[in-house]
């Protein structure tokens, strides 16, 4: 790597949600220092937009920026989003539907209690240990509400977001021009390398040469940059995971907008459900070793009631892994580019988020030297394992055996990290988790909570006979009643934000 001060001109290669969340976050640091940041985009190359939901990081990038959601959410079709339901991995009586909850301050409460009900049940006792009853962002999800307390609630909740990822894409692109990126619409063709190896400029199909001192490769799965000119090497993750294809179509939405994702077990993958303000978003993520892309395709019709309609469905190939050097000499890869892991936990966007905003931490600092880019790219490889593993787990834990894909899934070892293997032991044998999770620093990818509600709500205890015992759980039940009533009605306070945007 050859470069030896902070850039003065940075060119990214794509647009996209990865290229104008990049775009927007370095023109707000960096513009007003001096730094030019143009923005090249094909007329030519689509959104690939496979998921359309967020982590609760999103909410702090725009924070971050002084961006208030009554800007962005009614343009981008935006809804709350508390967690994840998911549906059908687990086949153990009464574990075939858990909720993954995001955090709350009233988890304060509640999550010694969910955590020494596991343990219970981990000892054999008859008792739920589900996570649903125990989270508040569970109860909201059920009810339709909004995760934004009244004024006289004095608990903070966390949440992400459904968008629809085109819209996002162009709002993105509109911020980011008024702080004075600037946007050039063209077809890069190659980059053009300097005598020390590194990337000069990028020549375009309309023949120009455009130079700048650090390049910016969001340019999806083509990998323009990152991959086919300095032939970074790619860590592929379809040992551990097997799913290569997608089909995304939308669905109508009632009145009622739920603030969750469900992904649902299907016979070779699993299928999200994403409400935004318009429509429902639903795709299909399957492996095409076990299954035809049209008999998939038909399986996500059957499941949504549109064997017989005309909606257009979106077929996608995914390339599931990571590069071996995320900033490689003076090209930094950002989204698609760099790695991609099934949309099962919506990590896409937090990732894209994730690498841009740790990069711009050097650059801020003026840090650019060849121990700061092996500590960079280990920082940006530990937080996509550890997210794959996560992952990963989902498959490991599943209980189905109606189809060779599932079985499949349960026992592949090879896609096992020693990581997992650790947090699997550790599970069986009644151990200290949250001393395992702390000892192996992965709780900064996914908290303990997170771990507890995989691995209790996909049922992996010992069998009892005659199921759960008498619910105590009623006082608990009582108590999240009683916090949801300072809740609204999620497309209420949608409506209400739409109309304040207009006025």
């Amino acid at each position: 790597m050859n470069v030896t001060s902070p850039p003065k001109k940075i060119i990214i290669v794509g647009g996209g949600s990865a290229g104008w969340m990049t775009a927007l976050m370095y023109g707000d640091a960096l513009i007003k220092t001096g730094v030019e940041i143009t923005v090249l985009e094909s007329p030519s190359v689509g959104v690939i937009g496979v998921g359309e939901g967020s982590t609760p990081a999103l909410k702090r990038y725009f924070d971050s920026l002084g961006i208030a959601e009554a800007e962005w959410m009614p343009e981008c079709h935006a809804t709350y989003k508390s967690g994840i339901t998911f549906d059908g991995w687990s086949t153990k009586p009464g574990y075939e539907s858990y909720f993954h909850q995001f955090a709350t301050m009233v988890d304060n409460l509640t999550l010694p209690n969910f955590m020494e009900s596991v343990h219970s049940r981990q000892r054999g006792a008859a008792i739920d240990a589900r996570p649903n009853r125990y989270f508040l962002s569970s109860r909201l999800s059920d009810d339709c509400l909004a995760p934004i307390g009244a004024e006289n609630f004095p608990f903070f909740t966390t949440y992400g977001y459904h968008f629809d990822a085109t819209l996002l894409g162009q709002f993105l692109h509109k911020r980011a021009a008024a702080l004075g990126v600037q946007h050039k619409v063209c077809h890069v063709t190659h980059a053009v390398m300097n005598e020390r190896g590194d990337i000069a400029a990028v020549a375009t199909q309309e023949g120009e040469q455009l130079a700048a001192d650090f390049f910016i490769d969001c340019s999806g799965f083509s990998a323009l940059l990152i991959g086919k000119t300095l032939e970074t090497p790619f860590v592929s993750y379809a040992d551990n995971l097997f799913n290569d294809s997608a089909i995304a179509m939308p669905s109508e939405i009632g009145d009622k907008i739920p603030t969750q994702t469900v992904s649902t077990a299907m016979q070779h993958g699993w299928a999200w459900k994403i409400p935004l303000t318009n429509r429902f978003g639903n795709g299909y993520v399957y492996s095409s070793s076990f299954v035809s892309a049209d008999q998939a395709e038909h399986e996500l019709r059957a499941k949504l009631g549109l064997l017989e309609s005309d909606t257009q469905a979106r077929h996608l190939k995914m390339k599931l892994g990571r590069v071996t050097k995320h900033w490689n000499r003076n090209v930094l890869a950002v989204g698609l580019s760099q790695g991609f892991l099934e949309p099962l936990e919506a990590t896409a966007l937090y990732l894209t988020q994730m690498t841009a905003a740790i990069f711009l931490l050097f650059l801020e600092k003026g840090d650019l030297s060849e121990k700061a880019q092996d500590l960079y790219n280990q920082e940006i490889h530990d937080y996509f394992d550890g997210h794959r593993d996560y992952i990963v787990a989902h498959y490991k834990t599943n209980s189905r055996t109606d189809t060779p894909y599932w079985r499949a899934n349960a026992e592949n070892l090879s896609g096992v990290s020693d990581s997992l293997k650790h947090i699997f032991q550790t599970w069986i044998e009644g151990k200290d988790l949250v001393a395992e999770v702390r000892r192996q620093n992965i709780e900064r990818f996914y908290p303990i909570g997170s771990w507890y509600a995989l691995l209790a709500g996909m049922g992996t205890f010992p069998a009892i006979e005659g199921g759960v015992a008498g619910d105590t759980l009623a006082p608990l039940d009582d108590f999240m009643r009683r916090c949801a009533l300072n809740f609204r009605d999620h497309r209420t306070v949608l409506d209400e934000m739409a109309k304040m945007r207009n006025t």
